[in-house]
């Protein structure tokens, strides 16, 4: 029997969805759990699973098109049966796809400012400051060449410029790089300009001005000794091939997951007068995207070791650099974890992910004098700060759970073999 695929509801604050790109084509074979499209939300291009097994027998709407949650997109039958589209559809709203900007007057490629330490991209609004359609990864990787974007032809949906474009365009021999700018006297420099937010801009506003003023935020701070740590990762990672190498945030998620099971409180939400405590834990990481934060969920992190989650947690990166993450990569973390250790930031508070109940904050490693036994040595200390929901717990539940979380950091060992402790 054929059934109608829906505009999924991929986000909280998800009202419609853009329709990218249809990834199996009509009269084609899907099986369930296959991709069958890829939509662009508020936050992220997210693939998106065909829920039944069966033939596409038609896309309602065409690539480049909004559609709001709940509309149809697709048809799914079988080959044989007769379908009456315009019964089993009813009445659909006309939905017009997204117009396409008119390319501007070339300007050159801005240059980079910010650290080189890679971050993942999420492919979000797809069109450049003057209008016409750019992904994030293309954006970024032209602009390290220093590339005119004007200059390239796109191959995407609607002539979008994706990464094989920005590619192709590096390979041909005739590149045309954009020079640094000279420098401007006063009278000659830009002038201020009113930039309309992007709708992740506006979405993290929103959420976090309701988290500051409804979530009565404290904020407990920590020093650890993060030398061992170190000493035990370097020993791991000599072992290990450059693309399975542990990282300093993959500690940080084990030993909060571990942590959490000792204090529920803390791996919890409120839902009016009553606090859930979750029978997961899933860890939330921020990671940085374009013009925003998107967070990737490593779930049950406390019951796998440090090789999957530093996997996983790269796997969801890969597909967060390619603008296809999927909805469990981003959906229900319980507790998060901020890192801006890569940085060089040496402390920094972060703010709640509601509904969860605390986020804790890493700063960088830094090597330090530190006092031991009456002598100054040299040191490796880093300053973790979590913040909490004053609803949910309280200071002295907060600094109890520090001094665990502390303990795992500074005996490493613990996160490799928790059954040590039980």
């Amino acid at each position: 029997m054929a059934e109608v695929i829906t505009m999924p509801k991929l986000g909280f604050d998800m009202a419609e969805g853009i329709l990218v790109r249809w990834v199996k084509a009509e009269d084609e074979q899907v099986n369930k759990g296959e991709v069958l499209a890829e939509i662009e939300t508020d936050k992220a291009t997210v693939e998106v699973e065909s829920i039944i097994s069966g033939v596409v027998r038609k896309h309602v709407i065409d690539e480049g098109t909004a559609a709001p949650v709940g509309a149809p997109i697709a048809v799914i039958g079988t080959t044989e049966e007769e379908i009456d589209f315009e019964a089993i559809l009813g009445e659909v709203r006309e939905l017009e796809p997204v117009p396409e900007m008119q390319k501007p007057i070339p300007e050159p490629a801005p240059a980079i400012t910010e650290p080189t330490t890679p971050e993942p991209e999420i492919a979000l609004e797809g069109r450049l400051p003057g209008g016409f359609r750019a992904s994030p990864v293309a954006r970024r990787l032209a602009a390290e060449h220093g590339l005119d974007l004007n200059a390239i032809s796109g191959t995407g949906p609607g002539g979008r410029i994706v990464k094989q474009d920005v590619e192709s365009f590096l390979r041909e021999p005739d590149i045309r790089l954009v020079k640094a700018a000279p420098y401007l006297p006063p009278s000659e420099r830009r002038e201020t300009e009113r930039i309309q937010m992007s709708k992740l801009r506006g979405i993290i506003g929103r959420r976090m001005t309701a988290a500051k003023q409804q979530v009565p935020h404290f904020y407990v701070t920590i020093d650890i000794d993060a030398a061992p740590m170190m000493a035990l990762r370097t020993e791991l990672n000599a072992m290990l091939p450059e693309d399975e190498k542990i990282s300093v945030n993959d500690f940080i998620v084990k030993g909060a997951a571990l942590t959490l099971r000792e204090f529920p409180n803390l791996n919890a939400s409120l839902d009016g007068d009553e606090i859930i405590h979750h029978g997961e834990i899933n860890i939330g990481v921020a990671v940085a995207v374009e013009d925003g934060l998107l967070t990737i969920v490593v779930r049950d992190a406390d019951l796998k070791p440090l090789r999957i989650i530093s996997s996983e947690t790269r796997q969801m990166v890969a597909r967060a650099r390619d603008g296809r993450v999927r909805p469990e990569d981003i959906e229900g973390s319980t507790f998060t974890v901020s890192n801006m250790g890569m940085f060089d930031v040496d402390h920094f508070i972060a703010i709640i992910n509601p509904p969860e109940a605390a986020i804790l904050a890493a700063g960088s490693v830094q090597n330090v004098p530190v006092v031991h036994e009456g002598k100054v040595i040299p040191g490796q200390r880093m300053k973790c700060t979590l913040s909490a929901d004053h609803r949910i717990t309280d200071g002295a539940e907060a600094a109890r759970w520090l001094q665990v979380f502390k303990n795992y950091i500074e005996r490493p060992l613990h996160l490799l073999l928790p059954s040590l402790l039980e």
